[in-house]
């Protein structure tokens, strides 16, 4: 069998959207998890040209939430095809402004030390 290849085209209006190639035209089996528990909707329409099938995933609403939810689209025999992460929350606010807290002084940091080796050169 032809290896499979998914690739994300955009998420937009809550609807995961990608293109499937490998499958030729036989409808591959594909299922999408998050935290193991198996979501439902996922739909593939041929398209009828260049082995291609597109897929999209409507995300249900009670699995965005804050934090990191992380979803995975496998095929039947389980070999992940590719992964999506929502991000959101006020933790990740806080989680980024302490990152870009950190970031600064580092480049600080670097600032210091590049003024001093062209000052002692």
């Amino acid at each position: 069998m032809t290896k499979l290849t998914l690739t994300k085209t955009q998420l937009r209006g809550g609807i995961w959207e990608g293109k499937l190639s490998g499958a030729g035209t036989t409808e591959p089996g594909l299922k999408v998890s998050h935290l193991g528990e198996a979501i439902e909707g996922l739909q593939l329409t041929y398209d009828g040209t260049d082995d291609v099938w597109r897929v999209s995933l409507p995300i249900p609403a009670r699995f965005i939430s804050d934090g990191v939810q992380t979803f995975l689209i496998c095929d039947d025999a389980d070999n992940v095809l590719t992964s999506f992460t929502l991000i959101s929350g006020q933790a990740l606010a806080e989680d980024m402004r302490a990152e870009m807290a950190l970031l600064r002084s580092e480049l600080d940091m670097l600032k210091q030390s590049f003024r001093r080796h062209c000052n002692d050169s």
